[in-house]
């Protein structure tokens, strides 16, 4: 019987995820449970690189884990662990710097831009983000890694790394692949459709966090940018506000932008934008129920992590020690 291809991904724990996080990422993970090995994480290490209250930090990782579960995630289908408790994502890390030029990751469009967002504290950790990331990867073998076109940089940079070292010491990291959904792969901010829909926005009008209640939702969606032709037709280029609304909808109803442009043909955009958020709010109801009875339930949640660190420990264990043994540290 053929193994199933295995799939590596996580989401910082920096605060509540948003419809974007949801229909972009975690909507695709819970298509994939049943066909692929899927090992997801909490990426707590990077959060990191930006200075946090360590609290909140601590507050989010579970309420990330509480999300995980509730958008459909099955801890029995599904390896759900904390980064940090794996020590071989740091130790592989500082194996992969040494195999890393400053060159590659001077380059990383990520790093450019959140040097300029944090002037007062570029970090090496900032700097070697990428290797944490490429670390994460290989350790798992992961054939897939399912990841949006703002991400497609840090997958080659992986890459590029793996190949390094094969070359070097002869097979020993899997060359991964990107995964990208066929829907709803970027979705974009309310307020500004030009930008991707981000948790840390300052505007609380650009993003719908999965835990906003249905009014605030409702009222979001209301509120959207569009302009001023009043037609429901699919443009991202001259009209990047109704267009991303129409990819939010095609997403939840599992509709065409052909089918959307039939459907609302003669209705105006702001009875579209109310479809719209009455759309996500019955998406997210039930979501936000069984969210609910998890956070409040700590033991719970953190039998599942315990379990799933468990299984990724044991999962990464082999290949750590294959590393160390090819680059020449001594291995019990």
């Amino acid at each position: 019987m053929e193994s199933k291809k295995i799939i590596l991904s996580g989401i910082q724990a920096t605060g509540n995820l948003t419809l974007g996080n949801y229909l972009g990422a975690l909507n695709n993970w819970t298509q994939m449970q049943d066909k692929y090995d899927c090992y997801y994480m909490i990426a707590d290490l990077h959060t990191l690189t930006v200075r946090r209250n360590p609290e909140e930090l601590r507050k989010n990782t579970l309420s990330l884990i509480a999300l995980y579960i509730a958008a459909g995630l099955d801890p029995k289908k599904n390896t759900i662990f904390i980064q940090s408790h794996v020590p071989a994502h740091s130790q592989l890390s500082w194996i992969l710097n040494c195999y890393t030029y400053m060159g590659e990751l001077s380059r990383m469009t990520q790093y450019k831009d959140k040097a300029t967002k944090h002037p007062d504290n570029l970090n090496s950790g900032l700097f070697n983000y990428p290797v944490l990331m490429a670390s994460d990867i290989l350790l798992y073998n992961a054939d897939l890694v399912p990841v949006g076109e703002d991400q497609r940089q840090h997958l080659e940079i992986t890459r590029d790394i793996a190949e390094r070292f094969n070359s070097i010491y002869g097979e020993t990291f899997k060359i991964p692949k990107a995964y990208v959904g066929k829907d709803g792969a970027r979705i974009m901010g309310l307020q500004d459709p030009t930008s991707k829909m981000s948790k840390s926005a300052e505007n609380e009008l650009d993003k719908v966090l999965l835990t906003d209640t249905p009014e605030l939702i409702i009222k979001k969606f209301k509120k959207a940018i569009t302009d001023s032709e009043n037609k429901v037709k699919y443009d991202k280029e001259n009209k990047p506000g109704i267009s991303n609304l129409m990819v939010i909808y095609g997403v939840i109803k599992n509709k065409s932008m052909d089918e959307i442009e039939k459907e609302f043909d003669g209705v105006g955009y702001g009875d579209f934008k109310k479809t719209v958020g009455e759309a996500v709010v019955e998406r997210l109801i039930p979501m936000q129920e069984r969210y609910n009875e998890l956070i409040n339930e700590p033991e719970k949640l953190k039998a599942i992590y315990q379990q799933g660190d468990k299984r990724a420990i044991v999962k990464t264990a082999d290949l750590l020690k294959e590393v160390y043994r090819k680059v020449g540290l001594v291995v019990d």
